[in-house]
């Protein structure tokens, strides 16, 4: 794979706008037939998006926190499901940037800049907390080459499917902290299976991936622990991210339920109007729906631009506002988007219920993607610095 483009902010901008308006001509016969969208995902490769954070000292573009933020809420207002997939490629391109040895910059920055894609395997089905996992490191013999084997089983991975590389939680031995392994997608003992079966974002490809005595070098081993022992925007950088997954959701609902209510709707009769878009009960829901939108995009636009002030000058203090900012704007997108795509109901009438329209998949979107993280946690942290002037806990929720 040859070099990627090096973007600067506006192209960066108009690049995500442009693939976004292509992305939604299909999204809804995607969604219908659960295609994953791989092709797409080659063009983000090849037009040089998911490059974009990569530091200029290493050949990239170094675009901040608020131009990515923008890119992925453009991309989701064409498909959430291909904002989504690259999400944990630029939260362990952040990863690298805070944690990596200068080796491993050098090594895996490159990869990225030759449109190589970063996937993830996290989280893990049937425990309750990050210590819990099962998913190991533990020294291989030097007879073997010596380094680590790394064995376990992760859920809901999205963009590993379609990664090159595959950063991989685990214990370094049996209760040791938290490293990030990096493993090639490909690698003997590393398999990918696309079981997800969610009711929306259906075409993530969220599976599971299985870790079967996978051989890791010792240099592709990251302290990820080491993260949190000071004040770090790490957790808030990947929640505004997601922050504006759903805030391109809302707005994705709010322009499809426009265009079907001025092209496809019948007016009721005792509005006594010529188009159904002239109802003045209509006109009051998209009057709500856009200021619902609005005040979400605002707030998720100003989380970012708070991440880049505490990442210029990171203290306890930056940083809590940063983790506050963006807790505000998870929870008010989350409204947003699943709310906004509940409405679209409302103000379209009973055509817009058709199946073959798929106009559902934006309520199936948000309502999946926003249960990432509990919104009502968000606004707890926001009640406890109110009153008391509490700082939210650092980790990678925040």
């Amino acid at each position: 794979m040859s070099a990627v483009p090096v973007l600067g902010a506006a192209r960066a901008l108009a690049v995500a706008a442009d693939l976004a308006e292509q992305f939604e001509k299909e999204a809804a016969e995607r969604d219908i037939e659960r295609v994953v969208p791989a092709a797409e995902l080659d063009q983000l490769s090849d037009a040089g998006l998911l490059a974009v954070t990569v530091p200029a000292e290493h050949g990239g573009a170094d675009l901040s926190t608020e131009t990515l933020t923008e890119v992925v809420r453009l991309l989701a207002t064409g498909d959430p499901n291909i904002a989504q997939i690259p999400h944990s490629h630029f939260v362990y391109v952040n990863a690298l940037r805070q944690q990596g040895t200068p080796a491993q910059r050098r090594r895996l920055f490159g990869e990225v800049l030759a449109g190589k894609r970063f996937g993830n395997a996290q989280s893990e089905l049937g425990t309750k907390h990050v210590r819990d996992f099962r998913t190991t490191l533990r020294p291989r013999p030097a007879s073997q080459g010596g380094g680590w084997v790394l064995d376990g089983e992760k859920g809901y991975c999205t963009g590993a499917l379609l990664a090159h590389w595959i950063p991989v939680l685990a214990h370094l031995g049996d209760d040791g902290p938290m490293h990030v392994a990096w493993v090639e997608r490909h690698a003997d003992g590393v398999s990918v299976r696309d079981d997800w079966d969610g009711l929306g974002q259906r075409t993530t490809a969220s599976g599971t991936v299985t870790l079967d005595g996978v051989a890791v070098d010792e240099e592709l081993i990251t302290p990820w622990h080491l993260t949190f022992t000071g004040p770090q925007t790490y957790g808030a950088f990947a929640q505004v991210l997601h922050a504006a997954i759903d805030a391109g959701i809302a707005r994705a609902a709010v322009t499809e339920a426009a265009r079907f209510v001025t092209t496809k709707s019948r007016p009721y009769p005792d509005a006594g109007v010529e188009r159904h878009a002239e109802d003045p009960l209509v006109v009051q829901a998209f009057g709500e729906m856009e200021l619902q939108t609005r005040a979400a995009e605002a707030l998720t636009a100003e989380a970012a631009r708070a991440i880049d002030r505490a990442d210029a000058d990171l203290t306890d203090e930056t940083a809590a506002q940063a983790s506050l900012a963006t807790a505000a704007a998870r929870a008010a997108t989350a409204r947003a988007a699943v709310e906004v795509s509940s409405r679209l109901f409302e103000v379209a009438g009973t055509r817009s219920a058709l199946r073959s329209l798929a106009l559902d998949r934006h309520w199936r979107n948000a309502r999946v993607h926003s249960l990432h993280d509990p919104a009502a946690w968000k606004i707890q942290h926001l009640g406890r610095w109110a009153v008391d002037g509490v700082r939210p806990p650092r980790h990678g929720q925040l």
